[in-house]
């Protein structure tokens, strides 16, 4: 039997093993708080000082990682072991070097990386090279071709940046009246504006489902094996994910296709880790939506569900260790806005937001809050998915944003 021994050295010193995270917000801080557990040397980076994993990392460092020299040097100097990038506005070109010189591993890796940045590249990889089921969808790089494209669709739709992330510059166009303006809002939203634009059709489901999807190394043979968290359901307000809760019923057919949908489509992408993929369900029908290569902001109730987070999955998947999927309960998670655009937040009524058992909250420590900038999540343990949902979004009502 093949014993592939996994060795890890001792941070800050020169038998180190090495993390760069690329992108330190609060889904990172969790997945820097697993590896140091596991006693890992993690660098963190962001595009602004005092990001939330960069609070919990042995390093820190503030550039602009959309920038290819930008991120050659910082990568130069770290000289890290794995890259895990946790944003997607991040010049992956340079992943693709530094993957192809195998100077670093890139998680999951840098195809991954690159497909998943741009929503024409993993809409295309799913419909038309895997041949998924997916909604009927146009892209469109100009006024003239997106009107064109929207007539195509039909109405109602949806319009959605190629390049963006956490719902910016999307709509639902309801008549032709409405193009014009869809069109200036995409173009507003975009991370890098690139003026190009997905509009897809509006599907008849009964509900969305996250299925964190986990590749990781067998213990005994070293092969990548493929293993599912229970369904994640989730609600959204203009593409933000609100509340979420595990596990989200559905048939046995429904889930057997969605389990087959996750495998193929993170088996193209390759590497070790987790995936959050998003799908559509309808009865016993499953369609692919997108796939994010690390841990999706739905899957935070796992802290409170699962014997190994999402983020600790993640980390171990990484590592190549071993990983256990099981869910101990069944728990939701509510999302805390910051209300105003301001910095030097406090918080207070955490006391109340505690109070009743099987309740806890993260506060994720961002310097700066917006109106609608996540500040932090309550999650709730129950009897039902229904009562857990009830019961984290109470614990989140009663945390009170104070300006200072």
């Amino acid at each position: 039997m093949n014993h592939m021994s996994v060795t890890i050295g001792t941070p800050l010193q020169s038998s180190a093993f090495k993390v760069l995270l690329l992108g330190s917000g609060e889904l990172g801080k969790e997945v820097v708080i697993s590896l140091q557990r596991l006693g890992v040397e993690v660098h963190a980076a962001d595009r602004y000082d005092h990001a939330p994993a960069m609070q919990v990392a042995h390093y820190q460092y503030t550039l602009n990682m959309a920038n290819p020299e930008e991120l050659k040097q910082l990568i130069a100097k770290v000289k890290p072991h794995l890259i895990v990038p946790e944003i997607e506005a991040i010049a992956t070109e340079v992943l693709v070097e530094i993957e192809e010189s195998q100077t670093a591993t890139i998680i999951p890796s840098a195809k991954a990386v690159n497909l998943t940045m741009n929503r024409e590249g993993i809409r295309r990889l799913a419909a038309e090279e895997l041949g998924l089921p997916t909604s009927a969808y146009r892209f469109a790089d100009s006024l003239e071709s997106f009107r064109a494209a929207c007539d195509d669709i039909g109405y109602p739709n949806f319009v959605k940046p190629v390049m963006s992330s956490s719902g910016k510059g999307q709509s639902r166009v309801k008549s032709f009246a409405e193009v014009d303006a869809a069109w200036e809002y995409a173009q507003t939203g975009g991370r890098v504006n690139q003026g190009k634009v997905i509009v897809e059709s509006q599907i008849d489901f009964d509900f969305e489902i996250t299925l964190l999807t986990v590749r990781a190394k067998n213990a005994e043979t070293g092969e990548i094996e493929t293993q599912y968290c229970d369904p994640i359901g989730h609600r959204q307000d203009s593409g933000d994910y609100v509340e979420s809760w595990q596990p989200q019923p559905m048939t046995a057919v429904a889930l057997e296709e969605a389990k087959r949908i996750s495998h193929k489509v993170t088996t193209a992408l390759g590497g070790c880790g987790i995936f959050g993929v998003e799908l559509f369900v309808k009865g016993d029908k499953v369609w692919f939506s997108e796939v994010s290569p690390r841990p999706h902001d739905t899957g935070l109730v796992t802290l409170a569900s699962q014997y190994q987070s999402e983020f600790e999955l993640h980390a171990r998947a990484i590592l190549g260790l071993p990983v256990n999927t099981t869910r101990h309960s069944v728990a939701a998670s509510a999302v805390i806005y910051a209300g105003v655009d301001d910095t030097n937040l406090s918080f207070s009524g955490l006391n109340l937001a505690l109070a009743k058992p099987n309740t806890d909250l993260r506060l994720f420590g961002k310097p700066e809050g917006f109106k609608r900038r996540r500040m932090g999540v309550a999650t709730a343990r129950a009897e039902t998915t229904d009562q857990a949902r009830e019961l984290a979004q109470h614990a989140a009502d009663q945390v009170i944003v104070n300006q200072n």
